[in-house]
């Protein structure tokens, strides 16, 4: 596995080429990067969506489709990430390595200016995005935004961090709001569409059997309409260390469920600035509560059974950790201490050479596994290129199999406890911590 980086394949672009001849499909990646900021979130998303119903060449879904089907079968995707406080937006394409296709050579070009063509050349009405296809997507929006609310599990998350960092571009969804993406009009998404064209930074990513030299040129072909860069913004994510003085901000609102969820947020005390903080990150995340071998599955939901499930998960450019957990609504409280106690044993050093090793093995795997997917690789090396400091996704693993547990005992020394969102029923408040925090609020359904 070759990696190639034209770190000015534009100004403000940078190509990651990723040339291998494992898989049979290969795929591109165009990635737009902006700040997430309140205002424009439910723009961003948007766009994406838009663009991809149709270009000037190919102006509707229908004959977007049949040119792909003449390709093999290939896919080209809008998508919306948020990483840290990063939107992320653009297309994700796979096709057919063309080298299993004899006598036919091509599909990456092919494949590649389709996907030039619907990111800069749109469908449009006298210059402007066309209005049916803004108002199609946006009504789709806000119908994802609404239905975020479905899944309990994940809407505590997003309401827990809404709420924990309401003074931060990270409690921005990167969906943004109902109210925003009601307020979009044909005009306005295409303002942003040509400033995000000229100011945002650009990572494209190739997975393939390509040489870098025939893909650098594809790109530079495919993206030949990419407007002067003007501007160029590297936004960043800030890094709050410490929670806000006093105790733990604590939330409560009320919904028609039958089983309560507990979101708790972190601050991690410290900013990882280097692959191996990383992992220590990773390491210690898998003995607290990522997997089956950690302890607040092994503790908190099979020895005690106080909850349903438990796990944590660490938001590895803005630096915090997250805890999700489902209970009932008797016993809040005892969840809440034994995930806080559990915490609290590693603490203490109470980590033994067994739990290390499990869980340097599970993180070890699971980077492993990412590397057996085109997709995979690719979100691997876009969180690697717009980390704090970037790092070879590749030399993780050798990282993380020299971390020790004095190393993931003094991270956790540092980690504090900030935010807790109780998602309970109507009327169902028993089990929950009543000593309010600073700037407690009560929500109703």
């Amino acid at each position: 596995m070759q990696i190639t980086r034209h770190d000015s394949i534009f100004p403000g672009a940078r190509l990651t080429c990723v040339n291998t001849t494992k898989f049979k499909t290969a795929c591109i990646s165009v990635t737009l990067i902006s700040g997430l900021k309140r205002g424009t979130a439910a723009s961003c998303a948007l766009l994406p969506r838009v663009l991809r119903r149709g270009c000037s060449e190919f102006p509707d879904n229908e004959l977007i489709a049949a040119e792909l089907d003449e390709l093999y079968g290939a896919h080209i995707e809008p998508f919306i990430r948020k990483k840290g406080e990063l939107q992320c937006i653009g297309f994700y394409a796979d096709f057919l390595d063309d080298r299993f296709v004899p006598g036919f050579e091509g599909i990456l070009e092919k494949t590649a200016g389709l996907l030039g063509k619907i990111l800069l050349d749109p469908a449009t009405d006298g210059g402007i995005l066309r209005g049916d296809y803004v108002e199609s997507e946006k009504n789709t929006l806000i119908d994802d935004i609404r239905s975020m609310i479905n899944d309990k599990g994940s809407y505590s998350i997003d309401r827990m961090i809404a709420l924990m960092c309401s003074e931060e571009a990270f409690g921005v969804n990167r969906y943004g709001t109902e109210a925003e993406a009601a307020e979009i009009s044909p005009g306005s998404l295409t303002k942003l569409f040509h400033e995000l064209l000229k100011t945002s930074k650009i990572e494209i990513f190739y997975c393939g059997a390509a040489e870098p030299e025939r893909v650098a040129d594809v790109i530079k072909k495919s993206l030949l309409k990419l407007p002067e860069r003007i501007s160029i913004t590297t936004p960043e994510t800030q890094i709050i260390t410490r929670p806000v003085e006093g105790p733990p901000r604590r939330y409560t609102e009320e919904l028609d469920v039958s089983q309560g969820k507990l979101a708790l947020g972190y601050r991690l005390g410290i900013k990882a600035n280097s692959s191996e903080k990383i992992a220590e990150l990773l390491v210690f995340n898998a003995i607290f509560g990522a997997g089956v071998s950690s302890k607040l599955f092994l503790n908190v939901r099979e020895k005690l059974s106080l909850c349903y499930y438990a796990s944590s998960m660490i938001e590895r450019h803005k630096q915090i950790m997250i805890v999700i957990s489902g209970v009932d609504f008797n016993k809040f409280d005892a969840a809440e201490n034994e995930i806080m106690n559990q915490l609290e044993s590693i603490k203490n050093a109470e980590v033994s050479e067994q739990e290390l090793n499990t869980a340097k093995l599970s993180v070890a795997s699971a980077i492993k596994s990412a590397f057996d997917r085109p997709a995979g690789l690719e979100d691997l090396y876009l969180d690697s290129s717009i980390a704090l400091i970037p790092y070879d996704p590749a030399e993780l693993c050798g990282s993380i199999e020299k971390i020790t547990a004095e190393q993931v005992i003094s991270l956790a020394s540092n980690i504090e406890t900030d935010t807790v969102f109780y998602l309970t029923g109507n009327n169902q408040r028993a089990g929950i911590n009543s000593s309010p925090g600073a700037g407690a609020l009560t929500y109703g359904a």
